[in-house]
């Protein structure tokens, strides 16, 4: 299974526990200790001049806090200098501010997916065309490991404003480019994990536990700096 971003829209849903797989519902938690309630919406992405070239001082960190606590990046700009440039112009036209993380993952592969201002999976910064992958690992076992930090795509040279953030080792195919390590925030995304994520039912309309789907405990980004 690949980190791809979603082609539907889905409107985000504000989940009760009670309405998810009630038998199973008495043996999970439904939120993690310390996180507010968010209050961020699924909106149109904002339009912010592209850079083309890559900036010549790069940023070194990149701190999302979020409403459940802070996560801190360790940049790989020398790896990676294109997707950083093109990150750093995001996270300083407040591009990622008040947006809503709308995938996680919790089995075979296990990932926190943000950047889509559209909370739907399809979003990209208004005006971009994608740009090209960097710092690629080997088609190995664990090639993606906890705490790694790379972007979402929805094929070569389709790169945007989606990434994800890896709680747990987890392998996927050398296509996604990696960009930076998690320094402070990855117990808080195991702890998100654990929670599980839910999908809707197109039945009944009704949330249930999934593998892959929204985050029960919601997780809104409340502002991205980078320095």
């Amino acid at each position: 299974m690949g980190i791809k971003m979603k082609k539907s829209l889905i409107a985000i849903i504000v989940v009760s526990l009670s309405f998810i797989a009630p038998a199973q519902a008495a043996n999970k938690p439904t939120s993690v200790a310390g996180c507010k309630t968010p209050t961020a919406k699924p909106h149109t992405p904002a339009k912010v001049t592209e850079p083309m070239t890559v900036a010549k001082n790069l940023p070194k960190t990149m701190t999302i806090d979020t409403n459940c606590g802070p996560i801190v990046i360790s940049l790989l700009g020398s790896k990676a200098p294109l997707t950083i440039t093109k990150l750093s112009a995001l996270a300083q036209a407040k591009y990622f501010d008040a947006t809503l993380c709308h995938r996680l993952t919790t089995q075979g592969l296990f990932v926190l997916q943000c950047g889509d201002p559209t909370a739907a999976g399809s979003g990209m910064p208004t005006g971009w065309k994608g740009y090209k992958e960097e710092n690629l690992p080997a088609n190995t076992a664990n090639n993606y490991p906890a705490g790694t930090v790379a972007m979402a795509n929805a094929g070569a040279g389709t790169n945007g404003s989606q990434f994800f953030l890896v709680y747990k080792d987890t392998q996927l195919p050398p296509n996604y480019t990696i960009w930076g390590r998690i320094t402070t925030g990855l117990v808080l995304l195991n702890k998100i994990g654990d929670v599980g994520a839910y999908t809707i039912n197109s039945t009944d309309n009704k949330p249930y536990y999934a593998t892959d789907g929204y985050p029960i405990q919601s997780v809104e980004i409340k502002k991205v700096t980078v320095k």
